[in-house]
């Protein structure tokens, strides 16, 4: 088990199974784009252990709280290092986390994005520290994402060979 691995587990976290995604949705993309040194990480919705979506559904600031969305964010980066294991074998082959695009679906009045995306960047501080886990980041309000989610990040990290 990896070093990061063994932090999660130690944190008593669980890395979700590859998403369940509904039948009548495709996706022409991958998880995660590997080039060189860098792996792009395609936008995550929070899952659930098992690899299904995971709720409270809807819109930061009217029927999802804060504090709710706060901790979907959280269940994001569980996502997305479930994929990023997946793609690169072991998560000790990050090197570093460059660049995070959060995205809230927000009520036009919501203005606090940033408390939400937290919930994320918290996590990977948590697993990675701060000399890997730092990170340059954006988190932005918008009128919709898929599934009806509150929550979805992408994000570009640095890998070893």
């Amino acid at each position: 088990m990896s070093n990061y691995e063994q932090k999660l587990v130690s944190l008593g976290l669980v890395l979700p199974q590859p998403l369940k995604l509904p039948s009548h949705m495709t996706l022409p993309f991958p998880w995660v784009n590997v080039r060189g040194n860098r792996a792009f990480i395609s936008g995550h919705g929070p899952q659930n252990p098992d690899g299904s979506p995971s709720g409270p559904f809807g819109v930061v600031g009217d029927t999802v709280t804060i504090e709710e969305a706060h901790a979907s964010a959280r269940k994001v980066g569980l996502a997305m290092l479930g994929s990023l294991k997946r793609e690169l074998g072991s998560l000790d082959r990050i090197t570093g986390w460059c660049r995070v695009l959060g995205m809230v679906n927000c009520a036009p009045h919501f203005s606090n994005p940033p408390a939400v995306i937290n919930g994320f960047t918290e996590l990977i501080n948590d697993v990675f520290g701060q000399d890997v886990g730092r990170h340059a980041r954006s988190a932005i309000g918008v009128a919709g994402l898929p599934l009806n989610f509150p929550v979805e990040i992408e994000a570009e990290v640095m890998i070893s060979g």
